[in-house]
């Protein structure tokens, strides 16, 4: 179903857990972020595993009060500073991750099983904090006996991805690096599609999309929806908005 940016926007409930596309600088999806940061009556949790772009202009604007990442990055630009400063001054719940973890769970949410193994954590003081939490749990391996990590799937309420072409159906092309946006897609109980461009049906005839339309809630025409972070073969960066919108000189 095609909807406008603002009908996408109204479908998000206080409390809701998100997960947005791309990483750090790269095909995050702006258009809808700004339009959502216009509303002041919701509060939102926030996973994801290298975000950055984004997850600052949320933070900026005091849109969430629970954040679960294993990197948050401006990359060469440093810490981003809006996430220190919550984190820092206790604003924000933050609950540190490995990436890992972070994939071993939304892979287990997108194929709809409660948990999935990992081993490489043990032994680090986020074991504690996440059993604390109810997110990773310490068992027997019950073939050898000896001690691995389930991490709990992770199943957001919301994924918001931008893609390069959808349909109405919801079938979308990505191109270049896909991230884990497919795992989101299947992971997330409700999935808002933004599009820079919206492609009749027959588009994906003969052609495997990267995301199937019977995991898409809705779609919405977003031209240029991923600025000022990139668009792969499309546009790059603005620098300098970017600069600007965070504060940094």
């Amino acid at each position: 179903m095609i909807v406008s940016l603002e009908e996408a926007v109204s479908t998000i409930r206080d409390g809701d857990l998100i997960t947005i596309s791309g990483i750090s600088f790269h095909r995050n999806p702006m258009a809808f972020i700004y339009t959502l940061i216009k509303r002041s009556d919701i509060r939102l949790s926030f996973v994801d595993r290298e975000p950055g772009f984004g997850l600052e202009i949320l933070l900026k604007h005091r849109m969430l009060r629970q954040v679960r990442a294993p990197m948050v990055t401006l990359e060469w630009l440093g810490i981003p500073p809006y996430f220190r400063k919550a984190v820092e001054n206790g604003e924000i719940d933050y609950l540190e991750d490995t990436c890992g973890a972070f994939i071993a769970g939304i892979r287990a949410g997108s194929h709809g099983i409660p948990f999935m193994p990992v081993k490489g954590v043990l032994g680090s003081d986020l074991v504690k904090l996440h059993e604390e939490r109810g997110s990773w749990r310490r068992i027997n391996d019950p073939f050898t006996n000896k001690e691995i990590l389930l991490v709990r799937a992770i199943e957001p309420d919301v994924a918001i991805i931008h893609v390069h072409k959808a349909d109405e159906e919801g079938n979308s092309e990505i191109l270049g690096p896909l991230y884990e946006d497919i795992y989101k897609a299947k992971a997330a109980k409700k999935v808002i599609i933004t599009a820079e461009e919206i492609v009749p049906r027959s588009y994906f005839r003969g052609k495997r999309p990267s995301i199937n339309g019977e995991f898409v809630t809705y779609v919405v025409h977003a031209p240029r929806g991923a600025e000022p972070t990139s668009m792969f073969g499309i546009y790059d960066v603005d620098w300098e908005r970017v600069l600007d919108e965070i504060d940094l000189p």
